[in-house]
């Protein structure tokens, strides 16, 4: 049940339809399927009729959906493969509906989970959670942060029992066009100080006079449908103000993942035509870990990326 003293409130309509359109990917899409993933679903548990809504026309939305499911597959790949390197830390900033917990317990088991959210959804996510009986195991912590109260989301983390001595994932993904540029900015002079051996993921939107026409009006259609919602896209980056703006937070080698790769790495043998669209382009961090006689002032000519 959720906690006396904190009100529930529904996810919002984007945290909504992601889950929703994760879903429709392995209804109406043939199998391979980037991912798989029908929990989200059972979370928003929407009305029947959900197929019929016009932001999940199977068709009309292709693009989208793909690129909800390969931005997922990708972040899901970091997160194995860096538990599987001995990090034991994963934080989600903005989780929503999020359901990697209950996919992937194999490894969700094994390291501590943080999900970042504001306090009323997360709420609803916890009772939700419980409901369906997945529960709230001990190494998944749901870390309510009330940002509109200037809540310091990284003070609540280390309450929750984020120890940011030891290295961890950091994920943020489809936030940053929710936020001012100096929100995000100094959500990466934060992140920079994460403990040697830590990695961020973290996407951005691309302005729509670098896309296509197919892509760009499909971004300017999403820019509209999320202001009609009460949410709208502030901000835009291009690849090289991402990079810059990580640059000057302090991340030594800040590298930009353009969507087209994650395409051709997931959809690229396809043979019903889905393709993400454009539009989504990730930066991926890593924190260099220093050798035993390195000095600080070494770290540039270690770092990595993932």
């Amino acid at each position: 049940m959720a906690i006396a003293d904190e009100p529930t409130e529904a996810p919002d309509s984007t945290a909504v339809r992601v889950a929703l359109w994760r879903a429709m990917h392995v209804q109406v899409d043939p199998p391979p399927h980037v991912l798989e993933d029908e929990i989200g679903l059972r979370l928003a548990d929407p009305d029947d009729d959900w197929h019929h809504r016009p932001d999940m026309d199977p068709n009309a939305t292709s693009g989208f959906r793909a690129a909800i499911v390969a931005r997922a597959r990708f972040i899901e790949e970091l997160v194995a493969e860096q538990a599987a390197d001995g990090v034991v830390q994963y934080v989600v900033l903005g989780a929503g509906l999020d359901t990697f917990a209950q996919r992937r317990p194999e490894i969700a088991s094994r390291i501590a989970v943080f999900e970042v959210d504001q306090p009323g959804p997360q709420s609803w996510k916890r009772q939700r959670l419980i409901e369906l009986g997945y529960g709230i195991p001990d190494w998944l912590r749901l870390v309510p942060v009330d940002f509109e109260a200037s809540e310091s989301w990284w003070d609540q983390l280390a309450a929750a029992g984020f120890d940011p001595d030891r290295p961890a994932v950091v994920v943020s993904t489809g936030v940053t066009m929710y936020l001012t540029k100096e929100a995000t900015a100094a959500t990466l002079r934060q992140l920079a100080g994460l403990a040697p051996g830590s990695t961020l993921a973290m996407t951005f939107l691309l302005p729509p006079q670098l896309l296509d026409d197919a892509d760009s009006t499909g971004l300017r259609a999403s820019e509209k449908g999320a202001r009609a919602s009460g949410t709208p896209f502030i901000s835009f980056y291009t690849p090289r103000e991402m990079l810059t703006m990580a640059g000057e937070a302090g991340f030594e080698a800040p590298r930009h993942v353009p969507g087209t790769v994650l395409a051709e790495r997931y959809f690229a043998d396809r043979t019903d035509g889905l393709r993400p669209s454009s539009g989504e382009d990730l930066l991926v961090a890593t924190i260099p870990t220093l050798q035993p006689d390195a000095a600080p002032t070494d770290r540039a000519e270690q770092s990595s990326g993932a």
